[in-house]
């Protein structure tokens, strides 16, 4: 088996794609376009939007809907930029290219940090449906069978990986298909042996504000949380068979995607069951089917969230290990997860998994709490990413405006308006989670994290500057 080691490079200051890269390759159009509808559907919906409705109540579908229009933006800012430059660093190369090399460094490592978590979440959150399902069964044990089937398969070929997700994202659109036509047909008194709410759970129960202000800003971290990870798909665009056609479809599916898949379900979830209904916070899908009365579907839906959370764990994987690559790659990290065997970065795909497995550990010694602080933990890193992608789009347009004009694939909306709209919505998000008692300790890690990574990032670029080995930005 061959084996080559990635030496790093000066930054980058052109195109950066699948060309000239050890990695393999093998996704095809298919496969992109079905992690683009349901690769990263997972913890942060099915499970995460039951505490999100627990404190914002009918309002949770204000929140997804607003922070559903913010990432429809980052999504067509990143889209703009990997359609022109597919990298399989994605948007860390973009902040490489527009800001400097530390602005890639920061932005590069804080997706891994939130990725490396988001496959913890999705490994806990799995091991609680099998522990129902067996109870008696330690929470840990499932957590680490989870992790070595899902780091064993990321070791294989990308091509492996691809094929899994495509099958199982399928699966999981399906079946929010199916949960949205059922949910439908109860709301207008259409289905069998149920009868139209009106309004009376939307309205009629504390209002559309129960819990007040301060629930919806809840409701809205929750709805962020379940967002991320969507940039998932312009790292995996790096190694398929026509990048920038896949990117480019894979982007203009975010509007609808987000409007049905996210916001409707919600929507129906709220319409049909009391939001303060025993149920609706450990597993607001199971609770209003079950609330319809459909034999055993409850259990039908808690099978397609366990596939729900072990296809996004995977996908988690595989973006994480890929980003550590490309940052590996740009001399952004230890050299020793720069060696891929096989077409796939191995080591960085162990490295990837090594905080998943420590879960294990904190599984067994935090088995009922772990899952809600890791949660709460990934909210305001999102947003940072976020802020990257939206100033490396503004400085990057203008640039390909002068320099490339026919690179322009995908455009932004309404640019550069739409840009600082984005930017503002982040900043305002932030500045919320300060100000709230409960979500200020997740703005302080957030700022903590970012300003280390900068300052080490900065050093480094300072230093390779002086050296000759990089070029200052």
């Amino acid at each position: 088996m061959s084996q080559t080691t990635v030496t790093p490079p000066a930054p980058p200051t052109g195109p950066t794609g699948p060309t000239g890269s050890p990695l393999a390759g093998g996704l095809k159009q298919r496969h992109l376009s079905m992690i683009a509808l349901g690769g990263v559907i997972g913890a942060g919906l099915f499970v995460g939007s039951g505490a999100g409705i627990a404190a914002a109540g009918p309002s949770i579908v204000l929140a997804y809907a607003a922070s559903g229009l913010l990432v429809m933006f980052v999504m067509r800012m990143l889209g703009e930029m990997s359609a022109a430059n597919p990298a399989s660093g994605s948007f860390s190369v973009h902040a490489e290219r527009a800001v400097g090399p530390w602005a890639g460094f920061t932005a590069g490592w804080m997706f891994w940090t939130l990725l490396c978590v988001g496959v913890a979440i999705e490994a806990i959150g799995a091991a609680a449906i099998m522990t129902g399902w067996f109870p008696g069964t330690p929470s840990w044990l499932w957590v680490l069978l989870f992790m070595a089937v899902f780091c064993g398969s990321n070791l294989a070929a990308v091509s492996h990986f691809g094929e899994f997700e495509f099958w199982f994202a399928a699966l999981k659109i399906a079946a929010i298909g199916l949960f949205l036509v059922l949910g439908t047909l109860a709301i207008l008194g259409l289905l069998p042996g149920t009868a139209a709410p009106g309004t009376a759970n939307l309205l009629h129960d504390g209002g559309l504000l129960p819990n007040g202000v301060d629930g919806l800003l809840v409701g809205l971290l929750a709805s962020v949380v379940a967002y991320g990870g969507l940039e998932t798909v312009t790292i995996a665009a790096a190694e398929s068979d026509d990048p920038v056609r896949g990117v480019a479809k894979a982007v203009r599916t975010t509007m609808w995607r987000i409007a049905v898949v996210y916001v409707g379900s919600m929507l129906v979830v709220v319409t049909l069951v009391p939001w303060d209904s025993e149920g609706v916070a450990a597993g607001p899908y199971a609770a209003a089917l079950d609330h319809l009365g459909i034999p055993g579907a409850g259990q039908v839906m808690n099978v397609v969230i366990l596939i729900a959370l072990l296809s996004a764990m995977n996908a988690n994987i595989y973006g994480s290990s890929r980003m550590a690559y490309s940052l590996v790659a740009r001399g952004q990290g230890p050299k020793a997860l720069g060696k891929v065997s096989g077409g796939v970065p191995r080591r960085a795909v162990l490295a990837s998994c090594g905080f998943g497995f420590v879960t294990v550990l904190l599984s067994y010694w935090y088995p009922d709490t772990l899952f809600a602080w890791l949660l709460n933990m990934v909210g305001g890193v999102i947003l940072v990413v976020w802020g990257f992608v939206a100033v490396s789009q503004f400085v990057l347009r203008r640039r390909l405006e002068r320099e490339a004009p026919q690179k322009l694939v995908v455009r932004m909306w309404g640019f550069p308006y739409l840009t600082w709209v984005a930017l503002a919505g982040v900043a305002g998000v932030l500045v919320l989670m300060a100000w709230d008692p409960d979500t200020r300790v997740q703005v302080v890690f957030t700022g903590g994290l970012t300003l280390a990574l900068a300052v080490t990032g900065y050093v480094m670029q300072r230093a390779r500057a002086s050296t000759g080995t990089g070029a200052d930005a």
